[in-house]
């Protein structure tokens, strides 16, 4: 029960410190949605919840759940977890134009 509590609280506060956007796909949430919109602790660490938000992002809960099977995924890897650079920002559509001209030049 302890958890909970704790995660409540370092929820309140993340979103307090910032903008109700996902970090990763950049989707905006209001009152309704917010409840969609979840704590993300960047070392992974859930006890490391440090006041000024620095350990934190807000993920919707698609990015959130990607985030995690990716760690699980790429876990193969020899670099621990907290030295690794996240890729961001995510831009799904950058690579549009390429694929549009490519297309049409056919």
């Amino acid at each position: 029960m302890a958890r909970s509590n704790q995660e409540q609280s370092y929820r309140a506060q993340a979103l307090k410190l910032f903008p109700w956007i996902c970090a990763h796909c950049g989707r905006e949430f209001d009152g309704k949605k917010l409840n969609q919109l979840t704590v993300h602790h960047k070392d992974h660490n859930h006890d490391h919840n440090p006041p000024d938000g620095s350990n934190w992002e807000l993920l919707c809960l698609y990015c959130h759940d990607n985030e995690h099977q990716r760690d699980q995924v790429g876990s193969v890897s020899n670099e621990s977890l907290s030295s690794r650079e996240p890729d961001r920002p995510f831009t799904p559509f950058a690579h549009l134009a390429h694929l549009r001209k490519r297309n049409t030049s056919a």
